[in-house]
């Protein structure tokens, strides 16, 4: 897979992990049901997959890999190029699928071959946004190819189970094929990459489904068809009650039950029913406009134009941040004072002298320093009400801000709309449901981290105080460990 900074040989840069043959085995296993099948890989690689195989045509951008490619599978048809150039012009048609499409976030999967995949994709009814990763668009593209009643196997990164850009692909595969089944997968396919890995089966090409099977496996065993599915999806439900997201079926159905249930009590609100929640302000350069009181004494800094920040949650106490706490940053030093220069006002020459240091001329080559006018003044700094974690290990993060502090963008600002509400979401916030919604709102991300996007925070449910009491506690605390031990985080 080609991207515009596309390095011949570069695994990482390039999205090319290589799959472990026993699953390799297992998709071509059941995506093959005859020797005369024609099987497609749109991203070949080293030819794994399509070794597997006689009649298999593979595509690959990387010359080195197809090079591979070429002798492992001397009796398949390898084609050098850009998939999605390929894709738009064949007459080929072919009876099934399978590989494990390249994983390219959007930062890298640019240009003229991001634009030819978006093109292609809306062309045939997959619209994605500007922040999709390369993988869905490969297997729409993919799709397309097959002959009426074909078939799809592939590795897919578990982001099918949460991201935004999974939902045009599985609408996309739900209203053109006659079954779709994930599976996901708790260990890891690739031990050596932190991404985790479900795998994908469609068939019936042409058709249409009105449910999503899903299965939940702790690890990968190889069986010449996929196993039989925990849960059947209606998707008028995966598109409502659970917003296009397959990860609440990692849960056991009574937790999911429960929580399906909560959604849609009397009296249920969303966090963002309250509240306004978004990430802190990027300064570019933290280093330079995070200062020490000892710099602000050396640099003379007036405190009119400092304002105390917390820079990670790490520092944050467990529920309230007072002006002691802010008091002991200062003793100890900490780099927590934010250099806050509005655009038109006027500035003192020890902060004129500031602006002109070593360390600022370095600051301005900063992307987002040297594309703002003036160059110095960051932002929406914003004094919220509350800090909420943004990426969390064992516990999400909700602390009062008693001392005035703003924060960076590794946290998240939250300032309450509905102050009536704010004692039952106090009460709420201490409980291990609020720890349950956070789990199921948010993602899993590399290292065991659980992370909350701005629009999966804001879904974090609010029940009513009575709703609450009758939860019961055990099946709350085992659905929080469940999610934990999905995202791998250590106990």
């Amino acid at each position: 897979m080609q991207v515009d900074k596309y390095i011949p040989g570069n695994q990482k840069q390039n999205g090319a992990y290589y799959t472990p043959g026993d699953a390799v085995h297992a998709l071509i296993r059941w995506a093959v049901r005859s020797e005369n099948d024609r099987l497609l890989d749109p991203s070949c690689g080293d030819g794994r997959f399509i070794a597997a195989h006689t009649k298999s045509v593979g595509i690959e951008q990387d010359v080195l890999s197809a090079a591979v490619a070429m002798q492992r599978a001397p009796g398949a048809l390898v084609h050098e190029g850009d998939f999605f150039t390929w894709a738009a012009n064949t007459p080929e048609r072919f009876e099934c699928a399978a590989g494990n499409p390249p994983f390219i976030r959007y930062q890298l999967f640019k240009g003229e071959t991001r634009r030819r995949a978006l093109d292609l994709c809306a062309g045939l009814g997959a619209a994605f946004s500007g922040l999709s990763s390369s993988w869905p668009l490969f297997l729409v593209a993919t799709a397309s190819l097959l002959k009426p009643g074909g078939r799809m196997a592939f590795v897919v990164p578990a982001e099918i189970g949460h991201a935004p850009y999974s939902a045009p692909l599985l609408e996309y595969l739900v209203t053109n094929f006659q079954r779709v089944q994930i599976v996901a997968v708790r260990s890891k396919l690739f031990p050596n990459l932190s991404e985790d890995c479900w795998l994908l089966y469609t068939e019936g090409y042409g058709g249409k489904t009105a449910s999503i099977e899903f299965t939940a496996l702790d690890q990968f065993a190889y069986s010449e068809r996929p196993p039989q599915p925990d849960s059947i999806i209606p998707v008028s439900a995966w598109r409502s009650l659970w917003n296009r997201r397959l990860r609440p079926f990692l849960l056991s159905d009574p937790a999911r039950e429960l929580y399906g249930s909560l959604v849609v009590a009397s009296g249920t609100r969303r966090f963002g029913d309250i509240a306004s929640i978004g990430i802190g302000y990027v300064s570019g350069a933290n280093d330079f406009f995070h200062l020490r009181p000892s710099e602000v004494k050396r640099w003379r800094i007036p405190p009119a134009f400092l304002h105390p920040s917390v820079r990670t949650s790490r520092a944050l106490p467990p529920s309230r941040l007072t002006h002691s706490v802010i008091a002991r940053w200062k003793r100890e030093d900490a780099p927590m004072l934010l250099l806050r220069l509005q655009k038109d006002e006027q500035i003192p020459n020890s902060v004129k002298d500031y602006l002109k240091s070593e360390a600022a001329r370095e600051a301005q080559q900063a992307y987002k320093c040297r594309t703002r006018d003036p160059w110095y003044s960051v932002p929406d700094v914003k004094v919220p009400d509350f800090f909420l974690s943004y990426m969390s290990g064992r516990q999400v993060g909700f602390v009062r801000n008693d001392a005035g502090c703003t924060c960076t963008n590794t946290l998240h600002a939250v300032k309450i709309r509905d102050r009536e509400a704010l004692p039952a979401l106090l009460a709420f916030q201490k409980s291990a449901l609020f720890q349950m919604s956070c789990e199921i709102e948010g993602h899993s991300l590399g290292g065991g981290m659980l992370k909350l996007e701005p629009g999966e925070a804001s879904r974090i449910i609010l029940p009513t105080p009575e709703t609450i009491r009758k939860v019961d506690p055990v099946l709350v605390t085992e659905a929080v460990t469940t999610l934990q031990e999905w995202r791998h985080y250590a106990a």
